[in-house]
């Protein structure tokens, strides 16, 4: 072999290990990780009121969400699960114990959750009402299939809108703090938009009434993010 090709030859070695090393240090968003934090809230306990009230939400947030995030660093100490984003240690939970799956979900979920909500009226951008209207028929559809997911949601829960690997809305709810990420869950996708249902959410304001919480939720959705994720959804 001539030696101006040996040495191409290497650097075609070099070049693709380079490559292979790089793209095993990027997320899924292609963002590199670096390593699990819990995120501020972005707007103060009180910039959803008077839908959902400040107690509720600093309660929510301090203490139950962080008690998530917590236990999960806890329970993956000393594992390869500081080092993996959430989104592939779903996509293989049933090999892992409950108490990941219960705190890495319940940590996760929250982080959704909270970005997908705004204190600032928005409009639904263009591109995803037409999404939700495709799929679903009409805006009132859609939140009349959403809101049904969360009301029969049995005990405590999310309801989701995500998209499928085919591109496609749909809503499903899952219990606990499962989501359509994990493995374990029949109905798989990518979530871009969350609620939670759990009686902690909303008791403090609304008691046992959750259907009220259900349909004030719409007055705080934040668009624009549930638009970016499913663009973000479908170009993956």
């Amino acid at each position: 072999m001539k030696r101006e090709n040996i040495f191409t030859l290497i650097g075609i070695v070099v070049i693709s290990v380079t490559s292979f090393g790089m793209l095993t240090s990027f997320t899924m968003d292609n963002k590199a990780f670096e390593g699990h934090k819990f995120p501020e809230l972005g707007y103060a306990y009180n910039a959803l009121e008077p839908h959902i009230d400040a107690q509720t939400m600093e309660i929510h947030y301090s203490k139950h969400h962080k008690g998530y995030y917590t236990n999960f660093m806890t329970a993956a100490e000393g594992t390869d699960l500081l080092k993996t984003p959430l989104e592939q240690i779903f996509a293989n939970m049933s090999k892992h114990p409950v108490v990941i799956r219960n705190n890495a979900g319940g940590f996760y979920n929250h982080n959704l959750f909270w970005e997908n909500m705004t204190g600032v009226k928005n409009e639904i951008p263009a591109g995803l009402k037409s999404a939700i209207e495709k799929d679903f028929g009409t805006m009132e559809k859609f939140k009349e299939t959403f809101n049904k997911a969360a009301m029969t949601r049995f005990g405590s829960g999310w309801a989701w809108l995500s998209v499928d690997k085919n591109g496609k809305l749909f809503v499903s709810s899952t219990a606990n703090q499962d989501n359509p990420l994990m493995d374990v869950v029949e109905e798989k996708g990518t979530p871009i938009l969350g609620l939670d249902v759990w009686e902690h959410a909303y008791y403090l304001k609304y008691q046992n009434k959750r259907v009220d919480y259900v349909n004030v939720f719409w007055n705080v959705v934040n668009w624009k993010v549930v638009n970016d994720r499913l663009n973000a959804a479908r170009s993956k």
